[in-house]
């Protein structure tokens, strides 16, 4: 049975339900697939698609654990469809809805990655002479052609002090002058002479603009005030070309690490960084979650990285 008309506006005037039910209209999705393109906590998801699936406009599958959720073939004829799309465009979400769709949808296809997920658990359980996470490590080192490379956010440097192996330099940033210290003091001792410690925030970095081919930012961007502007500034002191690398911490729900670690932000999601990096101008964005801790609170590292266009 169709829903009457004026309880279709009514639940649609709610730009949230408006904007759920315009994703399930154009592709089933799973809860948590929700709250990845809308930022949202599952109780605030669960129940708008309540309210939705109560009014006929919506229905659920299972599908092994999860539960999908679909718009009802029918429900809205075409004429309302049109109007509820005119209406979705005039919000300013809309287009990062789409993109952010359009992220699910690549994860999905993307059976290489899924693999090397199940994969990766693996590594290190058996024992094997020789193999090591170090030695990988030091492997993609060598393979890595001599570059000037910011690391933001670089704490005490042990990432710097690594990449200063090949780099042609190594610009290390922090905003504690104890860090900077130390790890200059360290550089010193190992001497690395390509290997600079400068005190600055990851918001406005101490480096001139395109002068770098790399920068990183490893565990910095949930320590960050305002995230989105450490990236554009990545963005800044990239040359034409230049990559930047995210590691970060996926989105949790772990409130206790704001007091034990100082984090300001309980990670993010793969949507959440690709419109930072997105926003800022980079192109072949790519994010993905590539681990995810055995022991609790379980956090999953999120890996992000993109081109400056030529």
């Amino acid at each position: 049975m169709t829903p009457p008309i004026t309880e279709i506006l009514r639940l649609l005037s709610d730009p949230t339900r408006l904007r759920m039910f315009c994703l399930l209209h154009e592709e089933e999705l799973a809860v948590a697939e929700l709250q990845e393109i809308l930022s949202m906590k599952q109780s605030r998801i669960s129940t708008q698609l309540a309210q939705l699936k109560s009014a006929g406009l919506i229905e659920v599958r299972r599908s092994g654990k999860n539960s999908i959720y679909g718009a009802v073939p029918g429900a809205v004829d075409a004429g309302l469809v049109t109007l509820v799309e005119r209406a979705l465009a005039e919000l300013p979400e809309a287009r990062a809805d789409l993109e952010a769709l359009d992220h699910i949808r690549a994860k999905r296809t993307d059976k290489a990655r899924l693999y090397f997920d199940a994969l990766a658990g693996k590594f290190g359980r058996t024992y094997c002479p020789g193999r090591s996470w170090k030695g990988l490590a030091e492997t993609l080192l060598k393979l890595m052609p001599p570059m000037v490379i910011a690391d933001l956010g670089a704490g005490e440097g042990t990432f710097s002090q690594l990449l200063a192996q090949r780099a042609e330099k190594v610009i290390a940033v922090d905003n504690s002058e104890k860090m900077v210290e130390y790890g200059s003091r360290v550089s010193r001792e190992n001497g690395f002479t390509n290997l600079e410690y400068r005190l600055g925030e990851i918001e406005a970095p101490p480096i001139d603009d395109a002068i770098c081919d790399l920068a990183f930012l490893s565990q910095a961007l949930h320590h960050a005030a305002r995230p989105a502007s450490a990236v554009h500034e990545a963005f800044r002191i990239l040359k034409p070309g230049g990559r930047v690398v995210i590691l970060d911490l996926l989105r949790h729900e772990f409130e206790d690490a704001r007091d034990l670690y100082a984090d300001v932000w309980l990670g993010f999601s793969e949507v959440e960084v690709q419109a930072f990096l997105r926003d800022a101008g980079f192109a072949n964005v790519d994010v993905a979650t590539v681990d995810t801790e055995s022991d609790p609170p379980h956090f999953q590292t999120l890996l992000a990285s993109g081109s400056k266009p030529l």
